[in-house]
């Protein structure tokens, strides 16, 4: 392998749980030690309940363009969808780069775990054994999680191995996320059933929130009912009462991923599967231990650190949500976020949108990109080792504007994706901050940045909308020209213009000749045709920025307002509308002739009331030609 630095994705899901972060902080530890970089690409999939939500939460893994990787971490047993996990396998196979999967056995790829169904099973028969419960209840994870699957096996063959009954309204199934806890609780309490003598659960975080809900619901542990967990995490062991689990090495797993992954590129051999050790931690939850902490002090100082980042960071959420509130514009948005990206001490931080985020080029309801990003990506920020610097859209394959140029080896990534519900607005990267490790506000920093895209999309097609009915009021949606709100709208300001200016302003009557017989013989249809060719020959001799307005003053009334013009061209006009008619008329498509009568009158502007007087003058003149060109038609016939 050359000395170009070694760069490794990391798939993971819900950073914000102790599980997820003491495994990344194992791989980090390595990345650290040889000079890697970490690229996290997160989702915070399942934790709202919706679909749309987490559709646009996992889009973010279709970001990742595996070619650029030397290897990749994956933790999709954190991911709460099949289809995205099979998704990714498929992308990681392609690729051809090695891969390690941490705690879900994947066909092809490394694999660093533990046996589930035993640890699992140990448990169980220490609280039916050891214990003598006969009525108990299980929190699972999801039903398609292969860890989650192995434990609810362990739970269900231990329970039959000693005669006990397996009643499914016992089983609650969760995502692993600590508001599951409270939920299977709250359905417990609810249940039909007598209450469980113990409740196992398939992690410590939906522990930990079972206790404190038992607690609330005056359910004392384990006086009343035993609880245990699985993983050990901090927070289980340091809480009172504390958590009976099962130990792994969670730090011991994302260390030796990332050892995995360099030392197979550097030649050398693994084994696929590497196994690490459990052991069982049988503490006060269960009325097995009284156990002091060994450590107080660093209880102390872990609690303390967690309520600071908590003190510093809610404030300036709280700022920044009301800040971004009072935005209007995207420039204004970006504006602010730069102000808060300061503030949360990272050497770099990216905002990537997609060409289409707004989705003003498209027009229609589902419009806008859901799966995967536009092609190309807009950097609205670049903030680079400290400096704000200008970017060019780049190809959203590089994921990154000019990588190569800055990266420093060692360097921690953070890829977040930006999206209202299932619409994909782009994504963001935060680089070397602290912020999104040692704090579950990171992601919403992250969401406060979405809602603001949200909320300034909505403005825009406000904005958009209202120009449109705008236009509908001011435009005639037969011959699609100005109406006369239109000419009122327009002619005003520019009337007033001329006033200041002391200039002429030119009005042209034009009145179509023989509209009743065309629609009386020919259908209303016909009719219409010949109003709206009246349109268009206006249009195609008017110049909007030579102030020259065209307009249908009512029925098969038309008129024209312009500035500035002579006599010799107000009768150029005049001759150039009649001869768009008689072109169209020599075709011989229709079997009537459009033809019109005109008039004009050119006037200084005095004051606004003798604008109407002018149209008035106008009028009157359209009507005599109109009548000498009867009389004329007739000595000729």
């Amino acid at each position: 392998m050359d000395e170009k630095a070694v760069n490794i994705a990391v798939i993971v899901s819900g950073i914000d749980e102790e599980y997820q972060n003491t495994i990344l902080k194992g791989i980090q530890k390595y990345g650290n030690e040889k000079g890697i970089n970490i690229f996290h690409f997160i989702s915070y999939g399942g934790i709202l309940k919706s679909q749309t939500y987490d559709a646009g939460e996992f889009n973010v893994f279709e970001l990742v363009n595996y070619q650029r990787f030397d290897g990749v971490i994956l933790l999709t047993n954190t991911i709460e969808s099949s289809v995205i996990t099979r998704r990714i396998i498929e992308s990681v196979k392609e690729a051809g780069i090695p891969a390690v999967s941490v705690d879900n056995n994947l066909k092809d790829f490394y694999y660093i775990g533990i046996d589930n169904y035993s640890a699992m099973e140990g448990m169980v028969e220490h609280i039916v054994c050891h214990h003598g419960s006969r009525k108990i209840n299980y929190v699972s994870g999801p039903r398609d999680n292969p860890e989650s699957a192995l434990r609810l096996k362990a739970y269900r063959e231990v329970l039959k191995r000693n005669g006990i009954e397996v009643e499914e309204e016992r089983i609650f199934h969760g995502l692993f996320r600590g508001e599951d806890g409270r939920a299977a609780v709250n359905t417990f309490l609810s249940s039909h059933l007598e209450f469980p003598e113990a409740i196992i659960c398939a992690n410590d975080a939906m522990a930990l929130s079972a206790v404190i809900a038992l607690e609330k619901a005056g359910k004392n542990v384990p006086g009343d009912v035993l609880v245990t967990g699985f993983d050990s995490i901090y927070a289980a062991q340091n809480y009172s009462p504390a958590i009976s689990s099962v130990t792994r090495p969670l730090k011991q797993s994302g260390y030796l991923a990332c050892k995995i992954i360099y030392d197979v590129l550097n030649g050398r051999h693994y084994e696929r599967v590497n196994v690490l050790p459990t052991e069982y931690v049988f503490a006060e939850s269960c009325s097995c231990s009284n156990k002091v902490i060994d450590d107080i002090s660093k209880f102390k100082k872990s609690n303390y650190r967690t309520i600071e980042a908590y003190n510093i960071y809610t404030p300036m959420i709280n700022r920044m949500s009301c800040e971004l509130e009072e935005c209007l514009t995207i420039e204004e948005s970006v504006a602010v976020i730069k102000d808060f990206v300061q503030e949360i001490n990272c050497e770099s931080f990216f905002l990537c949108l997609c060409d289409d985020w707004s989705y003003e080029k498209q027009v229609g309801q589902g419009s806008y990109t859901v799966c995967g990003y536009t092609d190309k990506v807009i950097p609205v920020i670049s903030y680079i080792q400290g400096m704000f610097v200008d970017s060019d859209a780049f190809d959203v394959k590089d994921m990154l504007p000019d990588m190569d140029t800055y990266n420093k080896d060692g360097s921690n990534y953070y890829f977040m994706p930006l999206h209202f519900r299932d619409h994909c607005f782009g994504y963001c990267v935060c680089c070397n901050s602290k912020f999104p490790m040692e704090s579950a506000l990171f992601h919403t920093w992250v969401m406060n940045i979405s809602n603001t895209l949200e909320n300034i999309r909505k403005i825009m097609s406000l904005d958009k909308m209202v120009k449109k009915l705008d236009q509908l009021f001011i435009t005639d949606p037969l011959v699609q020209i100005y109406n006369r709100n239109g000419l009122n709208k327009l002619a005003k300001p520019m009337y007033e213009d001329c006033i200041k200016r002391r200039a002429d302003v030119m009005i042209m009557f034009i009145d179509m000749d023989d509209l009743k017989k065309i629609n009386d013989k020919y259908g209303h249809e016909e009719g219409d045709f010949a109003l709206h060719s009246i349109a268009k020959a206006m249009k195609s001799v008017c110049d909007p920025d030579k102030n020259q307005i065209p307009a249908r003053f009512g029925g098969d009334e038309f008129i024209i307002v312009a500035c500035d013009m002579t006599k010799e061209q107000a009768e150029k006009m005049e001759r150039d509308i009649n001869a768009y008619l008689d072109g169209m008329n020599s075709t011989g498509a229709k079997p009537y002739n459009v033809t019109v009568s005109t008039g004009f009158y050119i006037a200084p502007a005095e004051s606004e009331e003798s604008f109407n007087k002018l149209i008035s003058i106008a009028d009157q003149i359209m009507y005599s030609n109109k009548k000498i060109k009867k009389l004329s038609g007739q000595k000729q016939n």
